[in-house]
Parts: C-alpha cells; structure tokens; sequence
C-alpha cells in the first residue's frame, strides 16, 4: 500500500502569455496568446503526485496553502478536490489575496515568472501543524521556498521529529539556514539554486557533483540536481549516478521542476528505490515540457504507463578523492 504524501507550499494563479520571443527590459512584444491557469510550485507538485498516484491512491496527497478569501481561492480549493487532493488544511487569509504569477513563455518553451504572493506569504508555522499531526508514519514531506522560511523550517523540523522523510524543493533560490540540511531526506535543487546554495558554479557533471557533494557534507541525506534535458544528478552516500531525460521537444518548461517533485514523491512513497524513483520523475517531467501551462500540463499516470520504453540510469562510482569538497 503506497504511503501517504503531504504537500506543503504555495497557490497561485497564472497568467501565462505565449510569444516568439520573451520581452527585453523596456520592449513589448505583440502577438501572444493569453492563458489563465492556476499554478504555484507547491499547488503544481499537489497536482503532480496526485495524478502520478493513480485511480487507487486517489486522496493520498494533503495539501497545506494559504489563500485570500477571493474567487481565486475558492476556485482553487475548489480543483484541487476535483484532483482528489486533501483540502482539510487549507487556511485562508482574511486580508491578503492569493496568489498570482505573470509567466512569459517564448516558442523554445523558455520563459520569465513575476510572482505576487499575496497570501502565500503569510502561511503561519502554527498553521502547519493540524496537517502533521495528521501524518501516518510513512509519509512524505515535500516543501518549496515560496511560504516564509519560518514556516518551512518549522514542517522540516516537526516532520524529521516524527520520523517523517522530508523532500526540499529549494525554489526560488536563497539561502537556507545551515542548521536545518540535517533534517532533510532530499534535496532537489536545480543548477542556479544549488550554485548559490554551495557557492559552485554548476554547467556540467563535474561541477554538479561537486556541489552534491557539497550540499551531503552541509548534512543531507540524499541529493539530485536537476539538469533540464540532460536529466539528473543523484548523490548518495554509497553512489553517484547520472540518470538522462528522454529527449523531447519542449514547448514549455514552466512547472516541469514541479512535476519531477511530485513525481518523485509518489514514487519513494510507492517504494522504488531512489535511482528508479528519479528516472521515473524524469519521464513525467519530459512529458510535462510538450504540454502548454503549470498544473494543466502534468501528466497522469496512465499516460505515463503508456510510453514506451523503460527509463536507464548511467550508474558512476563515487569519487571518493572528492567527497571533502
């Protein structure tokens, strides 16, 4: 029986407009097609475990979010228990708005995200904590950094007392206190958010696994650096491999770091050993980048089941000359 999932971050709105070419400072580009999808990294990764779960596991993820008490929200909560999201937690604010973000998105897929939290940023750590206590001991954790660090810091620590595995997201990039990578299971940052977290320069294999590295001497677990299409870097204490991405046409990168999450989180509560939980988060998320929107591009489970093929890994040994740095 798959454990349960708890989902922790933000909610928004996007409004996401499609163009040649993304704008320069100063420019305006005509010609765009206009979307309004609802969106945040931790409302997409919800999603994204909830349909990776399948029809058997439906109501396995809860979601905690803060939003205003405004249409946006109400049309939130609302889809998220269409999803069969768990919606028991949610809080809404009785003074900020929720959420929206303005999303460009170029013809490569590229694109540029202005996000207004509104009541994402006033999700309270004591808010948090009905959810916890509501936590089976086989659950999954899984944050971002879109809700105050406070917050943040104060599900890691009560997940990690209760015996809880915890996934951190660490995105938007910033730093993290240095006290709490002891707490974590996982780390998922990407290339920019785990330069700025190990002061590394992440462009290739080398310097990736120089900044997993990195990060399991600060005390995490388990690392994977994302690396857009050319896959993942996993960093263990007994390995390091290099898992690819099934090479796709991308027609829009937004939320596919927010697919790999929640389908690694689905996956590690489904069992699979790490290596085979993140190429099977690869695949939902090179699925997710042919697709047009955040939430509205994650994948289900049984389109994923239906592409052929089976995910490889690269396994490399772990340079152990290295490790120090």
């Amino acid at each position: 029986m798959p454990g349960q999932i708890l989902v922790v971050g933000s909610s928004n709105t996007d409004m996401v407009v499609k163009t040649e070419k993304l704008p320069a400072p100063g420019e305006t580009v005509l010609g765009g097609t206009f979307l309004m999808n609802p969106g945040g990294k931790g409302a997409n990764q919800a999603v994204a475990a909830a349909r990776l779960a399948g029809i058997s596991s439906r109501s396995a993820v809860t979601f905690v979010a803060k939003v205003g008490r405004d249409l946006f929200g109400e049309q939130a909560i609302r889809q998220f228990a269409e999803e069969g999201i768990r919606t028991a937690h949610m809080v809404t604010d009785p003074d900020e708005p929720s959420g929206v973000a303005l999303i460009n998105v170029d013809a490569r897929g590229e694109n540029t995200i202005t996000v207004a939290s509104g009541a994402n940023a006033n999700l309270q750590p004591d808010e948090t904590d009905a959810a916890l206590e509501a936590t089976e001991p086989d659950t999954i954790v899984l944050l971002q950094l879109e809700t105050p660090i406070e917050t943040v810091e104060h599900v890691i620590r009560r997940s990690y007392e209760r015996g809880l595995r915890v996934i951190l997201n660490p995105a938007p990039a910033r730093p993290l206190p240095f006290g709490l990578y002891p707490f974590l299971h996982l780390i998922t940052p990407n290339e920019t958010e785990a330069g700025l977290l190990t002061h590394t320069e992440v462009t290739d294999e080398e310097t990736a696994g120089i900044a997993a590295r990195r990060l399991r001497a600060l005390g995490v677990a388990n690392v994977i650096i994302t690396l857009g299409r050319k896959g993942v870097y996993l960093h263990t204490e007994a390995l390091s491999t290099i898992i690819p991405a099934p090479a796709v046409t991308a027609l829009d990168t937004t939320a596919a770091g927010d697919c790999f999450n929640g389908a690694l989180a689905v996956a590690l509560s489904e069992g699979m050993p790490l290596p085979d939980a993140a190429a099977f988060a690869c695949q939902a998320a090179s699925l997710s980048v042919t697709r047009l929107g955040a939430q509205a591009s994650m994948p289900t489970r049984a389109e994923l089941e239906r592409i052929d093929g089976e995910p490889s890994t690269q396994v490399l040994p772990v340079n152990e000359e290295r490790n120090t740095e």
